[in-house]
This record gives C-alpha cells, sequence and structure tokens, in this order.
C-alpha cells in the first residue's frame, strides 16, 4: 500500500510521462477515471450548495479559514498556529477546529504547542458540532460587540484579559469546508511543489480547480525561502491572474532547536549536529522541504527515508530504518542520528524509541511570515483587523502584548 501511494504521489507531480516508470503509466488510466468521478461529485456538491440543497451555517463569531487547493505539505497547521497566538496575545481567545484527521498528529501538536494559552482546539469531525459544544462551555463574544473587546484590552495593557469566551474560530483544512460560512479565506500552497500536474485528485494533486482561489482573501505561499526569486515572480503573477485583488503572502519555517524523543523537555541547540551523519526520516507533505531545511542547518551529511504522509509506523518500518543506518554508519564509520519532524513525534511517541541504541532527535520549527515586494505582515494584518474587527496594529504595539507570540520579518 505504501508503495502504491509513493506511486500516485510521483505521478500527481510529474507533468511528463515518459519519466514515469512503465508500471506507474499502467495506473494512468484508472487515475484519470477516479479523477473523472471526483469532477462529477464535486461539481454535484457545489451545485447542492447554490441552490440551497446543502445549507451553510454562520456561527456567532468570526471564522478564519486555513485551507488548500492540494493535499499535504502546505503549512496550514503551522499557520494555524500562528494565527492563534497572534489572536490570544491580542486579547482574543480563539477555536481552533480541526478534524483529527489520522490519529490526529496535527491536532497533538497544536495542543501541545498552546498548551497554557488561551487558544481551545475542538476536535472531531462534525465541526459545527464541535463549535457548539465549546460556545455553550465557555461563551463567545458576538461579532458587533467586537469593538468593546477591543476597548477592554486597551484598558488592561500589561494585564492581557484572561477571558474564556471565545471571540473567533479557525477552520483548520476549511477551504473544503463548506457547511460553515467563512469570514475570511486564506490558501495555502506549497512554494515547492505548487499544483503538481495540475490535475485534480487522484490523478493530481487538486482538491478543486485552480478558479477557487478566486473565493479566497489570502494565498500564502508556504517554503518561500526555497524557491527561487524567480519562481516565486511566477507563481505571483499565476496567482493573481486567477483573482487580480488577491493579497499574497510568504512564509518560510524556521528552525529553533532539536528535542530528544526520550526527554521532551530537552532543547538541543542547531549547531549541535554539524559532524553528524543524520537520517530524516518523516511521512509528511513536504519531506524535500523537511531535508533541505537540514542541510541549511549545517549537518556533516544528510541522508532520507521518506514515507506518505500521515504513515502510522510500524515494526516493519523500523526495521527499514534500522538496515539504513546500519549502511551508514558502515559507510562513514560513524554512528548516525535520526531526525524527524515533531508531526511524526506527535503520531507516536513510542515507537521511536524502538530504534535504540541509534538516538533520535524532532526538529521544532516556527512559521514566520517573509517580507517580499511589499507583501508583509502589515498586509496580512489589516485582513484581520477588518474581518475580527479589533485593531491588531495597535494591540500588537506593546511589548507586554506582543511577547506573546514571535512576528519576525
Amino acid at each position: 500500500m505504501e508503495n502504491l501511494k509513493k506511486s500516485v504521489i510521483k505521478i500527481a507531480y510529474t507533468s511528463d510521462h515518459a519519466n514515469l516508470s512503465s508500471l506507474q503509466r499502467s495506473f494512468i488510466p484508472f487515475l484519470y477515471l477516479a479523477s473523472s468521478l471526483y469532477k462529477f461529485g464535486l461539481s454535484l456538491r457545489h451545485h447542492f450548495y447554490l441552490y440551497g440543497i446543502f445549507r451553510k451555517h454562520r456561527l456567532p463569531v468570526p471564522v478564519i479559514s486555513v485551507g488548500n487547493l492540494t493535499w499535504g505539505g502546505n503549512g496550514k497547521t503551522p499557520m494555524v498556529e500562528f494565527i492563534a497566538l497572534w489572536l490570544a496575545g491580542s486579547g482574543i481567545s480563539p477555536l481552533i477546529l480541526n478534524r483529527g484527521y489520522a490519529g490526529g498528529d496535527e491536532a497533538k501538536m497544536l495542543g501541545r504547542h498552546l498548551a497554557g494559552s488561551s487558544v481551545k482546539v475542538g476536535i472531531g469531525a462534525d465541526r459545527r458540532a464541535t463549535a457548539a459544544w465549546y460556545f455553550n462551555k465557555y461563551g463567545y463574544i458576538e461579532s458587533q460587540s467586537s469593538t468593546l473587546v477591543e476597548k477592554h484590552c486597551l484598558e488592561q495593557v500589561g494585564n492581557p484579559p484572561k477571558s474564556e469566551k471565545i471571540g473567533a474560530v479557525i477552520l483548520d483544512d476549511g477551504m473544503q469546508h463548506w457547511s460553515l460560512h467563512h469570514d475570511l479565506e486564506i490558501v495555502m500552497f506549497n512554494g515547492i511543489t505548487l499544483l503538481g500536474n495540475g490535475q485534480l485528485l487522484p490523478l493530481g494533486p487538486l482538491r478543486e480547480p485552480l478558479a477557487a482561489l478566486k473565493r479566497a482573501d489570502v494565498a500564502v505561499v508556504h517554503h518561500a525561502n526555497l524557491v527561487s526569486a524567480q519562481n516565486i515572480e511566477d507563481i505571483v503573477i499565476m496567482l493573481r491572474k486567477v483573482k487580480d485583488s488577491l493579497t499574497v503572502v510568504f512564509t518560510e519555517m524556521c528552525p529553533s532547536f532539536f528535542f530528544e524523543v526520550t526527554n521532551i523537555n530537552s532543547i538541543i541547540s542547531l549547531g549541535t549536529f554539524s559532524k553528524s551523519v543524520v537520517l530524516c526520516v518523516s511521512a509528511i507533505g513536504s519531506a524535500d522541504a523537511f531535508v533541505q531545511t537540514m542541510q541549511k542547518i549545517g549537518a556533516y551529511h544528510v541522508d532520507r527515508l521518506d514515507f506518505s504522509d500521515h504513515h502510522v509506523f510500524q515494526d516493519r518500518d523500523i526495521a527499514l530504518v534500522k538496515i539504513k543506518l546500519e549502511k551508514l554508519e558502515e559507510k562513514f564509520a560513524s554512528k548516525p542520528v535520526i531526525v524527524v519532524t515533531e508531526k511524526d513525534y506527535d503520531r507516536d511517541p513510542m515507537i521511536f524509541k524502538c530504534l535504540h541504541p541509534y538516538r533520535v532527535f524532532a526538529l521544532r520549527s516556527q512559521l514566520q511570515i517573509m517580507r517580499s515586494k511589499g507583501c508583509s505582515e502589515d498586509s496580512f494584518k489589516k485582513l484581520f483587523e477588518s474581518t475580527i474587527g479589533v485593531k491588531l496594529s495597535s494591540l500588537m504595539g506593546y511589548p507586554e502584548l506582543k511577547s506573546a507570540v514571535e512576528v519576525r520579518s
């Protein structure tokens, strides 16, 4: 099954079929048929909403949707965390609605990172019902009274409000979640892979046609630091052709430190492995970005072992990793270390302990907004001001509140 997933991914990100194996090319007719059926189902669903057969529901607080047009590796979860901390630092208690897909690795990571803040993380496939449960428990601040929130915050500078009432909802992976009304639509793109072969699932990586970008308010090009300036320019031109008024923002994942999987509280500096042989093991949507980040950090040698996104590691996978490690140890006459992503760690913290005597470390990174051609944190912030109704620019000007979230250009 894992090999089949890898073959489908290879097809989705290869425009020239000549670069595919004969086995992979044999899958294309079946994928084309499945893609056509998917397109028909998507169109049918769209028309059901258009003609009121399916209803959209409006929540009593502003809803910020963070989604994508392609599968995995677009930085949705780091962006959700970034926005949640930003709002919490401005005195607004946000509720993140996460569906808990594939064992809930993303939700676990969010819960761990946001512990101690006013952010709440609701998990469940029925996100309207999940939101209702949290509103009943904590209460909410209605949109029209949001100016009162601003006044309350400004009166308590240096002592941010501790209200548990929910002031905004962040819809994680929300673009295709049409049953809830979205007040702000943020669409994430992986700058490295972008649209792949441009086809709909499962022949390609697209969950909707590119024209769906017209619904968006913001397009975020993630991993922009790993893309050439010329490619960035081409991406902006392509996006603006679909919607000229689109705000385009560029982000990157900045590594902070490592921690050992046997001790989550450990903090190990980025330069620790400068003389080490490193094996990157990951089951994420953008393994290339992870590996390139490790190479930039400066390990002596970086090798990799990739699995499909959200893959749950089994004993046979651990055996495969050990074989790879033994080969590296023989080649370099040095015991290699394993580095995984936090998402992989949170999926199953115990499995990596089976790699003893080899040491396993997880890389902690955080999303940051880059400055590029007039697209910056400020333009991003203005959309939140108009959507949430609170002057974030004023609130974020106070060091006491700004310290709650690191925002660097």
